[in-house]
């Protein structure tokens, strides 16, 4: 796949005190298979559509990271990762790394925005990132959810230069974040509708055939509905959990519905 402009997202992955039932879970929702993990690299386990696709990475627990509640991480594109580094700081962010060498594939660094957002930044080398993308089984979409917007909307359009359009809807507050003329991503000011408890996140949707036989298997494997599924000019989508509390969204792309909101 072609290089991702800066600020993209690039690569998803999430890591489980319990890797091989978090394995089991995603085979059975998204028919993903896995490459073996490799101690060198923590065990760090690629996971395959059935064509053979990268789409996303599951990682065991590592030491020290015991009572870290699971979740997933959004990797953004960059050419530079000193730069991002320096931008982040510069913008208000935190570092929490330093830029680290993962062998012949990349360039990573984790960090937080001043709304307490947690994410990651890649630049690529042997690892371009996603396979597929917008297909079933496969990432298709992130949210900023953020208990501060202000903040949010000071520190990623600074270090990305996203061209932020506003979403013209009385009923929640909206940005969409465009990329050379693009919609990248979204962010979405968080309401008294999300539990006290649920952070500052970023919200990873995968595409699935159909949302409501998605959302039925993992309630049956045990994960939990927090939210949908429900209609959308974008697709039906619902808003879930893994077994282990990881949280996602999962959207039938096919099964839009209603008129395109209004984005300046």
């Amino acid at each position: 796949m072609s290089a991702r402009p800066e600020g993209a997202p690039v690569w998803a992955d999430a890591m489980f005190p319990d890797l091989e039932a978090a394995k089991g879970f995603y085979t059975e929702l998204f028919g993903w298979t896995y490459d073996e993990g490799s101690a060198e690299f923590g065990n760090y386990t690629q996971a395959r559509t059935p064509d053979g696709k990268r789409v996303a990475a599951l990682v065991p627990q590592m030491p020290g990271a015991e009572g870290v509640h699971p979740a997933w991480n959004l990797y953004l594109a960059t050419a530079d990762i000193e730069s991002v580094a320096e931008r982040i700081r510069d913008a208000g962010g935190s570092l929490m790394m330093d830029p680290m060498q993962v062998a012949s594939f990349g360039t990573m660094v984790t960090a937080q925005d001043p709304a307490g957002v947690v994410f990651s930044v890649w630049q690529p080398d042997t690892h371009e990132g996603f396979e597929k993308v917008n297909e079933p089984g496969a990432f298709c979409w992130a949210e900023v959810n953020t208990r501060n917007a202000a903040r949010t909307d000071s520190f990623f359009p600074a270090v990305f230069n996203y061209d932020v359009h506003k979403m013209a809807d009385e009923q929640m507050d909206f940005n969409v974040w465009n990329l050379a003329g693009e919609p990248a991503m979204g962010r979405l000011q968080m309401t008294d509708d999300f539990p006290a408890e649920v952070p500052s996140h970023i919200n990873v949707y995968f595409v699935v055939e159909d949302c409501d036989a998605a959302v039925d298997t993992v309630q049956r494997l045990g994960g939990q509905l927090y939210f949908g599924p429900m209609d959308s000019p974008f697709g039906r989508f619902a808003t879930v959990g893994d077994p282990q509390g990881a949280a996602f969204s999962v959207i039938d792309v096919s099964a839009a519905k209603g008129e395109m909101p209004d984005i300046g």
